[in-house]
């Protein structure tokens, strides 16, 4: 070996070991961002609230209460934006922020806005309840739908039916989590010192597609036109494979199913081209990026990893119309992975109810970091 190359190889390993530490500082910084924003907020409760607000970090109740549903259906713990005096809900806000990516961040606040138009809708209807499909009434109840029947209750609905609980003690070394969510959001965020964990997290929308002030929102666009996308990429007999021979309206392994598994279906990424693969990686990332970007990036390159043992599967329309959501169901599934796109008929067009659900079987709510 030439002394050129020796440099070379010097040069490259020093340039790793720089990118590296790097790397740590960086999440250690997130961690350090996200311990001081809850530390903050915590600060900025009274002694009755801040107890209202914690639990033990073992506590499997408080975990999985969290639903889909609005918050007059399934109580949430801890205490919600409603309750809070202004600095506190900027106190709340900002923790939330400072353990998302700004696109997550980004994307819960459009899910709350949503909520908001469903309230000023609510007011207008003159609190009857939505309707089913063809203008009928809902669909039974059930499964993940609410109760329905006579009026509807004013606080159904709104951006400040938003609840925040924390369990454990907020730290940079020992494991605690962040919990945020309502109506059509539940975000479980573990944080294990470097390491941030954002499974099991469910994401919905409705309406799916709204304007405010002249702008039009969909807060879950990028996952169906992505999803859609990757599924016009495929050739004949790859969709053939991906679409499932039945037809599947709701989240599997959504509020209520922590621990249960399903047999993966569809079409193995190891078939697809590098081309389709990167795209259905991208398609992962609107879920995986939710968390802050240190933590999203450690998420991506494990899922990576896995991308040749992980299935895409489809079942529905295979067609939507230009700017509007898909109404079909998919669901992505890998050895520590599973994403599910679930339209809802309730209300009458299920591209404009849409609920999503992100797993990692493996880890949900940092149980592998962990081993609670």
């Amino acid at each position: 070996m030439n002394i050129s190359s020796m440099r070379a190889i010097r040069g490259a390993t020093a340039l790793a070991s720089i990118w590296l530490c790097v790397i740590a500082a960086t999440a250690q910084t997130a961690t350090s961002r996200i311990v001081s924003a809850a530390n903050a907020f915590l600060s900025a409760l009274d002694a009755k609230e801040r107890k209202s607000v914690m639990f033990a970090f073992d506590d499997e109740q408080q975990r999985a209460r969290w639903s889909n549903l609005p918050t007059s259906f399934v109580p949430r713990g801890g205490i919600s934006l409603r309750e809070m005096t202004p600095a506190q809900r900027t106190a709340a806000m900002a923790l939330v922020s400072s353990a998302l990516s700004r696109r997550g961040f980004e994307k819960v606040e459009q899910i709350m806005e949503g909520d908001e138009v469903n309230k000023a809708e609510e007011a207008k209807n003159g609190n009857r309840p939505p309707r089913g499909p063809g203008n009928g009434p809902p669909p039974g109840s059930g499964g993940n739908r609410p109760p329905f029947g006579g009026g509807l209750s004013s606080d159904l609905f709104g951006k400040d039916l938003y609840y925040i609980s924390i369990l454990g003690t907020p730290s940079e070394k020992t494991p605690w989590m962040l919990q945020f969510g309502g109506h059509h959001l539940a975000l479980n965020i573990t944080i294990a010192g470097e390491r941030g964990v954002l499974t099991p997290t469910l994401t919905g929308a409705q309406p799916a597609l709204y304007t405010i002030d002249g702008k039009t929102v969909r807060p879950l666009g990028p996952e169906s036109d992505k999803a859609l996308a990757l599924l016009k990429a495929l050739d004949d007999g790859e969709r053939k494979q991906a679409i499932l021979s039945y037809r599947l309206a709701d989240l599997v392994l959504g509020p209520g199913q922590d621990g249960k598994t399903i047999v993966p279906e569809g079409l193995k990424a190891s078939a697809m081209t590098e081309h389709q693969r990167s795209m259905l990686l991208d398609l992962i990332s609107e879920w995986a990026g939710i968390i802050h970007e240190s933590a999203a990036m450690v998420r991506m390159n494990e899922l990576k990893t896995d991308i040749n043992e992980t299935w895409f599967s489809w079942s529905g329309p295979t067609t939507a119309a230009s700017g509007k959501n898909i109404s079909a169901y998919y669901r992505i599934q890998g050895p520590h992975l599973v994403i599910e796109y679930a339209p809802q008929e309730l209300g009458g067009d299920p591209s404009m109810h849409v609920h999503t659900m992100y797993r990692d079987p493996t880890n949900d709510y940092g149980r592998g970091l962990t081993k609670q």
